[in-house]
């Protein structure tokens, strides 16, 4: 009997880290009718006062919450890839992120943490928040989001290793469901050096955190 692969199957035909989702430009369609229409069905009068313009409102933050599928990884590194003989780890800590989780259109927030141990080349450190941005803002589990970070980043530095740590909240587990307010989800992904060697990895990981989490 064949052992199960363990490969990571892509989630879509387009490549998620180098390409946009869309051909379309998403702008052109507009979700307020749709808005209308949920708050009628959830029994709000739509033409009232407070809520006559909020249906275009949500349509333009839905739209700028998930720019990300109007945004690829080669477009946000723009070459800012340098050759450079830095042989140690490059760590930028504490990003903040804001995503919607797939399951429920609810936020979670956190930080997260990522580093990559340099072959030859760097890439400017401002980029490396944009790249998390890309994948952050879309519909997003936290665990595939990490995976998708590590991938591109070793996609376009091609380093000897990249770590990448989340640490998050979810509201869906927070507003509604188990109603769990201190519940805290942190998921990792390892790549080359960062999962084949202890040492750093353990460097990795006592920086990530240095010393504290999330408060």
């Amino acid at each position: 009997m064949a052992k199960p692969s363990h490969k990571r199957e892509p989630q879509d035909p387009l490549d998620l880290s180098t390409r946009r989702l869309h051909r379309v430009d998403p702008r052109a369609t507009s979700l307020a009718p749709l808005v209308r229409q949920m708050l009628e069905v959830l029994g709000e009068n739509a033409e009232r006062q407070g809520l006559r313009d909020t249906p275009g409102r949500v349509d333009e933050s839905l739209k700028w919450l998930t720019r990300g599928y109007t945004t690829c990884v080669e477009d946000v590194v723009a070459g800012a890839v340098f050759e450079e003989r830095h042989e140690s780890m490059v760590l930028v800590r504490d990003i903040e992120i804001y995503s919607l989780c797939e399951h429920h259109l609810l936020p979670f927030f956190g930080k997260a943490h990522v580093a990559y141990l340099p072959n030859g080349k760097i890439i400017g450190l401002s980029k490396i928040p944009r790249i998390v941005d890309v994948f952050a803002r879309r519909l997003q589990v936290q665990e595939r989001m990490t995976d998708d970070i590590a991938d591109a980043l070793m996609r376009v530095l091609d380093p000897l290793g990249v770590g990448v740590v989340i640490e998050a909240y979810h509201l869906c587990m927070m507003m509604r469901g188990v109603e769990k307010q201190n519940s805290k989800t942190v998921t990792s992904a390892l790549r080359g050096a960062f999962r084949d060697d202890h040492k750093t990895r353990d460097e990795f990981l006592r920086l990530a955190h240095g010393g504290r989490w999330l408060e």
